[in-house]
């Protein structure tokens, strides 16, 4: 039986998920990587969980909406391209965001609710940015300055809520919200 695997992160306006598929359609004409994403699974991931039983669901939300209930909503830009992998053949093509503090406090917290509920997560730093493509195929070797002559998507979009996502492999798209839970708090910092 195939297990579903969950995961927290900060989904992308309408308006955002556009900008990415319209940068993805012109790049994917000169960027040969196997799959591209759907714009419907446009996210920035701020703990990947795994399988979660059924019994850890409701104090995973839990804890989310407490995470949330803390936090301002807050503005992201779209800003920079990168890869991640080996420089020549990289298995993931991505889109950046601009640094932003509250994006930064809200996957620590995020991050640290998850730990204190037993779940095992990457202890890599957070890099945070939207998977645009997966999987190099080209004949030739990547080129990493090739990225520097493409017109990245651009623009500004709005964080209210944070999801957990499940990961439906046989679909597209593949990711299907479980639950959200919108950030409450006051721009000062104290709870709404």
């Amino acid at each position: 039986m195939r297990r579903n695997h969950y995961f927290i992160a900060v989904p992308l306006t309408a308006d955002a998920k556009q900008a990415i598929a319209r940068f993805s359609g012109d790049a994917a004409s000169s960027l040969p990587f196997r799959t591209w994403v759907h714009e419907q699974d446009y996210h920035i991931t701020l703990a990947f969980l795994g399988d979660v039983p059924p019994e850890r669901m409701a104090p995973l939300c839990e804890a989310m909406n407490a995470v949330a209930a803390r936090c301002a909503p807050f503005s992201l830009e779209l800003a920079g391209l990168g890869t991640f992998g080996e420089r020549t053949a990289p298995r993931i093509f991505w889109q950046g965001v601009k640094e932003e503090a509250a994006l930064n406090e809200l996957r620590r917290d995020v991050y640290e609710a998850c730990l204190a509920l037993g779940f095992s997560l990457d202890r890599r730093p957070f890099a945070p940015h939207i998977t645009i493509a997966r999987k190099w195929q080209g004949e030739a070797p990547f080129q990493p300055e090739a990225l520097r002559s493409l017109p990245a998507a651009s623009t500004v979009f709005s964080v209210p809520e944070i999801v957990l996502y499940r990961t439906n492999m046989e679909k597209t798209p593949k990711y299907e919200t479980i639950a959200a839970f919108p950030l409450l708090g006051a721009p000062d910092g104290r709870s709404g």
